[in-house]
């Protein structure tokens, strides 16, 4: 006995039932019109690859979840993955603008970028080009004091102990505020790419210089990229 294959429409409607959603729920989480769901959900209409991806990175899942036909096939397994991290075991970037210490780094895949970032810009105009980059952000200030700037929202000063999180494509910056020489932050940033801490070592490559946490040799970034296990 042969069982067909469900229709993108069904795993559509599944995936939507599962979570709750309205189809215009749906289309605003994804950016795809709810007249184009509606005729996808009833098999009228298919999504092209670039719209599965969109559909996807803006639900904030695998590819591989959107096929899912019901609940088991999301468990995911337990892989009793850990790291411990310190900033002696860090690995170093430096730029003109931060000291980037990211952390856990022989971990592969991680949803979840740790690093601690020591501040020195102090300006907009000493900063240069607000950074983007796909994803969401956490920043915890742990020393002195920080200015936020985006280029949506006026800019915010957090003290220690303060916090903000935000869209990471969005084109942000931190400056150490007036009177602060550096500040220290904690940073968790996230995205659905597997491959995300490579991603973010990307963008240092042209500005950076590398090395292995406070004392370490240094290395150029696109050498370690290749290291990382």
């Amino acid at each position: 006995m042969s069982s067909s294959a469900p229709t993108l429409g069904a795993l559509l409607r599944n995936l939507r039932s599962r979570n709750g959603w309205t189809l215009k729920e749906m289309g605003a989480k994804s950016g795809i019109p709810v007249s184009t769901l509606s005729k996808v959900e009833h098999d009228r209409l298919t999504l092209s690859y670039d719209k599965l991806l969109q559909l996807s990175q803006r639900l904030g899942m695998r590819m591989s979840e959107l096929f899912a036909e019901n609940d088991d096939a999301l468990v995911q397994p337990v892989t009793a993955r850990r790291s411990v991290g310190s900033i002696a075991h860090s690995v170093r970037v430096e730029t003109a603008n931060y000291d980037y210490h990211y952390l856990c780094t022989e971990l592969r895949k991680k949803r979840m970028i740790p690093v601690i970032v020591k501040i020195r810009a102090k300006t907009a105009k000493e900063f240069g080009a607000l950074v983007r980059h796909a994803g969401e952000e956490y920043i915890f200030v742990l020393k002195g004091r920080v200015v936020v700037t985006s280029e949506f929202y006026d800019p915010v000063i957090l003290e220690e102990g303060g916090s903000i999180y935000l869209d990471s494509s969005m084109g942000h910056a931190y400056l150490a505020a007036e009177g602060c020489e550096e500040a220290e932050v904690l940073g968790v940033m996230s995205s659905a790419d597997d491959e995300h801490m490579q991603t973010l070592l990307t963008m240092h490559e042209d500005r950076a210089t590398v090395g292995a946490g406070s004392g370490g040799e240094r290395a150029d970034v696109g050498g370690l990229r290749g290291k990382r296990r």
